[in-house]
């Protein structure tokens, strides 16, 4: 075999269309575009809506962006711990979970300092805010980071 003998295959290549060369083409005078109209004159742009309000504007803009790697925690606050533990109870995210204070542990459970606790608890958990660490401590209770 010799490269002057290479050939594509049969049906496998096909003649360019060249429109708007004469009558004898097939694709002369109006070569392909129809009649009259803003699309037989000149070329316009794909997404062009015909003077409506196109549809990247029409649609509301999405701020920012979403981190992909930020972690959510489930967030549980020492009023909750206050209304369902008693004192000297040891609270861990599997015993809040089945209490129903926080419905999964997700990336973590986070204690947060809103509301009132006067009870002696021991506390694990993955994050604590310090006004609820510094709370828990005060009244003589653990914090148990896991």
């Amino acid at each position: 075999m010799s490269l002057h003998l290479l050939r594509p295959a049969k049906g496998s290549t096909k003649r360019r269309r060249r429109v708007a060369r004469g009558i004898g083409s097939g694709l002369g005078k109006t070569a392909g575009r129809g009649t009259k109209g803003q699309k037989a004159r000149r070329q316009i742009h794909p997404r062009f809506e015909g003077g409506q309000t196109p549809i990247q504007r029409r649609l509301p803009v999405k701020k920012g962006f979403r981190n992909v790697n930020a972690k959510e925690f489930a967030i549980v606050n020492l009023d909750d711990l206050q209304k369902l533990f008693d004192a000297g109870a040891e609270v861990t995210p599997e015993s809040l979970m089945a209490t129903g204070i926080i419905g999964g542990i997700k990336d973590g459970v986070k204690v947060l300092g809103f509301g009132e606790l006067d009870k002696k608890l021991k506390v694990s958990a993955h994050r604590f805010s310090k006004s609820a660490e510094a709370r828990i401590v005060a009244l003589g209770g653990e914090v148990t980071k896991l």
